[in-house]
């Protein structure tokens, strides 16, 4: 069964998102073994810039998403991840991208956190006290929900 969309702002007239690229980000949803989890704040100067979401970024050209994951969690927050658990995955249509989030677990880590692009970051549990969320975490947070029920 194909999911739908997850649409952001449908009232702002842009392409079909048929006609988009779509850009592929590796995300990780960090669990710590008290059953939080960590979202880490935009940085200034990207867009949505101070909402909060799950760490990652871009696919490079030639990386699989377990690759990205490793890279981007090193460069943004450094820490080198254990073993990847692939999850989810969610087509976000914003205004700005067409958007693949893969979602992977990552319950092992080494290293202190270390926000390196000047983003701020926070231990949440369900719910999440911070806010804005960005649109493309809010799924996430009822999956993390629809597991402890």
């Amino acid at each position: 069964m194909k999911r739908p969309v997850l649409m952001v702002d449908a009232d702002q007239a842009r392409q079909s998102s048929q006609d988009r690229p779509v850009v592929d980000v590796a995300v990780g949803v960090l669990i710590a073994g008290d059953g939080s989890f960590l979202l880490t704040s935009r940085p200034p100067g990207k867009v949505y810039a101070g909402y909060w979401e799950f760490p990652g970024g871009k696919l490079e050209t030639g990386e699989s998403v377990e690759q990205a994951l490793r890279r981007e969690l090193q460069e943004e927050i450094g820490v080198t991840i254990g073993p990847v658990h692939p999850w989810r995955d969610e087509l976000v249509d914003y205004p700005h991208a067409l958007v693949r989030l893969h979602f992977c677990k990552v319950l092992d880590w080494q290293g202190e956190l270390q926000m390196r692009e000047g983003q701020a970051y926070r231990w949440e549990r369900l719910p999440v006290r911070c806010e804005p969320v960005l649109p493309g975490t809010v799924p996430v947070l009822a999956w993390l929900e629809d597991e402890t029920t």
